[in-house]
């Protein structure tokens, strides 16, 4: 019973630690009691550590902070050290979290707590989305370097941000961030509960429509798309021809329709602000490191946005993208990216970023449905600054752990 404790207790803070408000407003402090719970977890189970778990789980963390040692020596700015260190920081407590998790008898407990956590932030979201109506004039802005939110007594957030309140067929709706800064990073993780549920766990269907509910009240295009890829691929894999067309109907044309709505705002409407920034984010980084390809330009976020600023893509990107019927209006910015696929790429290079992917398709957490579930964390990172962050990043570190399994295994056999 403790165990499983804190097991969930670890899950939450690492999900908070991608995208939750509790470490973007408390990032030092919440990073310092995720680090102290772990070591006590592990001191709790310390006769259970494994070996083999513990060399893989070192190697990967040598090879990782040395990739980033190697950017930070050679990027074509000098980066900040401060800010390597807070990487440094979070890829250990990523590496011992996969490293916690990995010491215990039950190979599914990762799964298990993070269901758990899931659950917790859906039904959280749910009542927050609800919540809006009725506390919406009693609201307090809080801030931050980064980020400003509106919060009822810190239980329930909401972005001030112009675009997050939406007209849907007549109703007045608050885009749904539940815990999170904003409801991209929601759609994901609800994505990925809906995957669980399906693939794992009960296929309960009162929580399947919550699910479905909850990722609509993101009025999340990526959400959107990434539920209807997931309704389609699993209507095929579980239900007879007989009954797949009928649920076919039933589900995924109304998401369609509702995506096909999103869409149309958000390249011709009023949110096509939204969409130029992450076009110019899937674009911009692509070109930089193709003038850097080897170490990139850095992960100093302030160095990158410099760069970016003063960087205008040579090639008429537009004849390209009129091929699909696309126009990119903006030319450059000096923001960070919303793409953290693109952002690694112009960040460290073409070298590391591929390895980095190739060990994300690489990982052994999930074993079931892996080319869905590589849909649903790629797409999901390709859209929001993700991929670095401790829970995302996991699933890197995993590819690499289980390589280096592969090793000392093959070695033992041999000696």
């Amino acid at each position: 019973m403790k165990i499983n404790f804190l097991n969930n207790i670890i899950m939450f803070m690492l999900v908070s630690s991608t995208g939750g408000l509790l470490f973007v407003y408390n990032r030092n402090q919440a990073f310092l009691v995720l680090f102290l719970i772990i070591v006590f977890a592990l001191i709790y189970i310390g006769k259970k550590i494994k070996k083999t778990a513990y060399y893989s789980s070192l190697l990967a963390l040598c090879v990782i902070l040395s990739l980033f040692l190697i950017n930070f020596i050679f990027a074509i700015n000098p980066q900040s050290l401060t800010k390597y260190t807070f990487f440094g920081i979070s890829i250990f407590t990523t590496v011992l979290t996969l490293f916690y998790y990995s010491n215990q008898d039950n190979k599914l407990v990762f799964l298990n707590s993070l269901y758990n956590v899931l659950k917790l932030i859906l039904f959280h979201s749910l009542l927050s989305f609800i919540a809006y109506y009725f506390v919406k004039n009693n609201l307090v802005l809080i801030t931050s370097e980064y980020h400003d939110s509106l919060t009822f007594n810190y239980l329930f957030y909401y972005s001030p941000k112009i675009g997050n309140t939406i007209n849907l067929f007549g109703f007045d709706i608050h885009r749904n961030a539940g815990m999170f800064w904003e409801p991209g990073i929601l759609q994901a993780y609800l994505n990925i509960l809906f995957f669980l549920e399906v693939s794992f766990f009960n296929k309960n269907r009162v929580l399947l429509f919550l699910i479905i509910i909850a990722i609509i009240s993101t009025y999340s295009t990526t959400g959107l798309f990434l539920l209807i890829i997931q309704v389609i691929y699993f209507t095929q894999k579980n239900y007879k021809k007989t009954l797949a067309p009928v649920l076919f109907a039933i589900l995924v044309i109304p998401l369609y329709f509702l995506f096909n709505l999103n869409m149309s705002d958000k390249i011709g409407g009023e949110s096509d602000g939204s969409f130029q920034k992450r076009l110019v984010d899937l674009t911009q980084p692509f070109f930089i490191a193709l003038e850097h390809p080897l170490t990139g330009v850095g992960l100093d976020l302030d160095r990158f946005q410099e760069v970016r600023e003063e960087f205008y893509i040579n090639t008429n990107i537009n004849k390209i993208l009129g091929v699909v019927g696309i126009q990119q209006n903006v030319e450059t910015t000096s923001k960070g990216s919303t793409n953290s696929v693109m952002y690694l790429l112009a960040g460290m290079g073409f070298p590391t970023a591929i390895l980095f992917i190739y060990m994300l398709i690489k990982q052994q957490v999930i074993n079931r449905d892996r080319l869905i579930w590589f849909i649903i964390i790629f797409v999901s990172v390709m859209s929001e600054p993700l991929l670095l962050r401790p829970f995302f990043f996991l699933f890197i570190v995993a590819g690499f752990v289980s390589f280096f399994n592969k090793i000392i295994g093959h070695k033992k056999q041999l000696v």
